[in-house]
């Protein structure tokens, strides 16, 4: 089987469903390319999921699986459906298998990666999963006894996977972000802000967003009285509603409302402090640019992972944490006093790079690879 050892290195990777599995699933891929340009890379995700998009943005190929997360509660009748689509999923993976000849597959957790990993190991391909929150998936434990490496970004994960399989790496991020150089007066004037104001930045993401622009809009007089200007992304589905809003308020001169910004780099370098939910994305992005940051975790997401993520910061006051459900009352009110402290900005932004991992995307092609070197010579 000498062929092995010549053919080129040939990478699944899979998982998806949120931008916070497909970040790192394509950081991964353009790091493998990176370092072996010669290596072809195949996605899986679940048919309908926003990978179906994102990853052919990316340039990769993507092949979708009728795969779909069980209905709680977990009786229900309906999860004879999904177990039903479970089992032709892996079918559908094993035979994508023995089309591509992967030498060793990458799970980033979602719907799509239970299937594919399961499928590998069970035909003897190396598998790898990434774990990106403080608190670990349910996908991701499910298959940490079929993985022979686990990439994570928070210490204490030794509660959900075998300690000896555990390498520490960090998030990948968009590589954009660490790459712009542009200075902080630039960045506000981009958004028509005036440059030498202090500003903050709200991100509210996609459905999740609900909470923090509901605080915004209870405090536009607040906003409006102070010294401070605000960059603030609604999310789509809700610009509507808050464009109603804000015609029947005063105007709000200092605030800068878009339902998505497409320039993040931009908009992270204009801003003093970042107001956010607290996704493994996020927050890796803000430890790597030592964003001073308000975190907001959004409690509509499994096993309530948010609230961890931003515990393992706030413990370390490496971030401002404020509870979902006391948002409306206090968030604009803490982050107008925070914005305003120069030295406790200092001191979130000091703290927050200690817990940054540099080239984490990179890490994780390694050790990929080093499972390949292994897959190959057992089957020389």
């Amino acid at each position: 089987m000498d062929m092995e050892q010549n053919r080129p290195l040939r990478v699944i990777v899979s998982g998806g469903g949120t931008g916070g599995h497909i970040f790192p699933a394509v950081s991964i891929a353009n790091a493998v390319k990176r370092q072996h340009p010669e290596a072809e890379i195949l996605f899986v995700g679940a048919e309908g999921r926003m990978e179906m998009q994102r990853v052919p943005a990316a340039g990769y190929k993507i092949i979708g699986l009728p795969v779909r997360g069980l209905v709680r509660p977990l009786w229900s009748l309906k999860n004879i459906g999904v177990m039903f689509d479970f089992l032709r999923s892996k079918r559908k993976v094993k035979a994508i298998i023995q089309d591509f000849q992967p030498q060793v597959a990458v799970g980033v957790g979602g719907y799509a990666s239970a299937p594919t990993l399961n499928a590998a190991y069970s035909m003897g391909i190396p598998c790898l999963i990434q774990e990106q929150n403080s608190y670990a998936g349910v996908t991701n434990r499910s298959l940490a006894k079929k993985a022979q490496k686990i990439c994570v970004a928070y210490s204490g994960m030794e509660r959900f996977f075998p300690a000896d399989k555990i390498i520490m790496t960090g998030n990948p991020v968009r590589q954009n972000l660490l790459e712009n150089q542009t200075s902080q007066e630039e960045a506000r004037q981009s958004f028509g802000l005036e440059p030498d104001k202090k500003t903050v930045l709200i991100v509210g993401g996609s459905l999740g967003a609900r909470t923090v622009n509901e605080s915004v809009l209870a405090h536009l007089d607040d906003i409006r009285k102070s010294n401070v200007q605000f960059i603030w992304q609604t999310g789509k589905y809700y610009s509507q509603s808050i464009s109603e809003a804000l015609e029947k308020s005063e105007a709000v001169p200092n605030l800068k409302v878009m339902d998505f910004i497409g320039c993040m780099d931009y908009a992270y370098a204009a801003a003093d402090l970042v107001v956010s939910r607290a996704g493994a994305s996020s927050i890796s992005e803000l430890c790597l640019l030592g964003k001073p940051c308000v975190l907001v975790p959004s409690p509509n997401v499994a096993e309530d992972h948010q609230t961890q993520n931003a515990l393992a910061l706030s413990s370390k006051d490496a971030a401002i944490f404020v509870a979902d459900k006391e948002a409306k009352e206090k968030l604009v009110q803490t982050a107008l006093e925070t914005v305003t402290n120069d030295e406790r900005l200092l001191s979130l932004s000091e703290n927050v790079k200690k817990l940054a991992f540099l080239n984490s995307s990179d890490i994780i092609a390694e050790e990929v690879y080093k499972l390949v070197v292994e897959y190959k010579k057992r089957n020389n």
